[in-house]
């Protein structure tokens, strides 16, 4: 039974970086899909389509900083902390990286048609990416009343 807590452990340790990971991956391939297609269709205005389809992957780093914090010995009494902190704010990272992308490639598609909505319509990305913001934040707190192991 301690060998199955330990390896929750170790799961927890490096859930946040590899699930951050995967929604910063679907999130930017996403809204990268969109900016590809809005180059197609307008002759100016690249560089934010890049931008804006860039935005999912700040989840990831996220992710590798709440994996840094969380690094310690794993051990019985801090496996199941680690694990439920890990895993939990790595799913809130990866789903709003996969909102943000969708968000992002929504805003891609409304601002070339309208090139004067950019700035507006990028808003809702903004929104979920406070969202990744407060799982970090509420990772990074939990984490440092971990015992060291």
């Amino acid at each position: 039974m301690n060998d199955f807590v330990i390896v929750l452990g170790w799961i927890g340790l490096y859930a946040p970086m590899a699930l951050g990971a995967l929604g910063s991956i679907m999130g930017c391939a996403v809204a990268g899909q969109a900016a590809i297609g809005a180059m197609l269709d307008t002759d100016s205005g690249y560089g934010r389509y890049v931008g804006v389809s860039a935005m999912p992957s700040s989840q990831v780093i996220y992710g590798i900083v709440v994996m840094f914090t969380l690094n310690r010995a794993v051990t019985v009494e801090v496996a199941p902390g680690l694990f439920a902190i890990g895993v939990l704010s790595g799913i809130a990272l990866m789903y709003s990286a996969i909102y943000q992308g969708q968000c992002c490639a929504s805003a891609i598609h409304a601002s070339k048609a309208k090139p004067e909505i950019f700035g507006l319509s990028v808003a809702p990305a903004a929104i979920v990416e406070g969202f990744a913001v407060f799982a970090f934040i509420f990772a990074l707190v939990l984490s440092g009343n971990l015992p060291q192991g």
